[in-house]
């Protein structure tokens, strides 16, 4: 039997990320340890200065980082991140479909816009970036990892004024699976992780906004960390740990599956 031997289990040298909504919260948290580990680093985000930001950080440790301003939603954007991060990099290894968007509204106050823009950003994200990162790893011939970030809401809903965003997530675990299946013939795993409660920018906007529904965001998130076994939110390093995992060689046998990293919560 060949065996890696430990040192070289997490070892990314030599490989190229790509990670979508990689500028803050998760997604640098995924971003962070992808690098840290020795991968070369591309930062897709809409938001081009907080991209450069993260950016920033990362190359002032000495790791290999670019942003390129990226709407995963649209098509032309998705294809010009590919042929800039081959033409940066001469190639792709990793891909993590982490960008997303979580607005809260009721389903009675909904538009037909609302709900699209969810899933055009959560859902049509993931597909067009699979498909296309998918068609360069290919022809590549050397394989490649897919890891997508879904939610606990893949499985259970988490809040009423998501029911757009629980449309979404389930949609991209239903898309894992089946991606791991086609795409398994040319070494190419596809996984998912799936976050509870994260202790994000993004997140303590949201309980923020819960104040236009009449409701406590601190009384609210309270209650959240009341409900979690391990009685705490995560952070972005705890989805960033696991992301190293499915990147790296530590999970060699492992496809079309999803991690649930939610300190407990769905045992609630």
């Amino acid at each position: 039997m060949n065996t890696l031997p430990l040192d070289k289990l997490l070892d990314l040298k030599g490989k190229t990320a790509i990670v979508t909504g990689g500028a803050m919260g998760i997604g640098f948290g995924i971003a962070y340890r992808l690098a840290e580990a020795g991968a070369n680093v591309v930062i897709a985000n809409k938001d081009k200065q907080s991209a450069e930001k993260a950016v920033k950080e990362l190359t002032g440790k000495g790791w290999k980082a670019v942003s390129i301003e990226t709407d995963v939603s649209q098509e032309e954007d998705v294809k010009k991140m590919l042929a800039e991060t081959v033409r940066v990099f001469d190639g792709v290894d990793i891909l993590v479909n982490n960008a997303g968007i979580y607005p809260s509204i009721p389903l009675a106050n909904m538009t037909s816009a609302d709900f699209d823009n969810v899933i055009a950003v959560n859902l049509r994200g993931v597909f067009l970036t699979t498909k296309y990162v998918s068609q360069e790893m290919i022809k590549q011939g050397r394989g490649g990892k897919i890891i997508n970030v879904s939610s606990i809401d893949a499985l259970h809903p988490s809040s009423v004024g998501l029911a757009h965003y629980d449309a979404s997530k389930h949609g991209v675990w239903g898309f894992t699976k089946n991606a791991a299946l086609e795409l398994a013939q040319h070494k190419i795993w596809v996984n998912a992780i799936a976050p509870g409660a994260i202790r994000t920018p993004g997140v303590e906007s949201f309980f923020k906004k819960l104040k236009e529904q009449g409701i406590n965001p601190k009384q609210a998130f309270d209650a959240i960390n009341a409900k979690i076994p391990m009685h705490r939110s995560g952070e972005p390093d705890d989805i960033g740990k696991v992301a190293l995992f499915l990147a790296s060689e530590m999970s060699s046998y492992m496809t079309g599956e999803q991690v649930v990293v939610d300190g407990g919560m769905l045992l609630a």
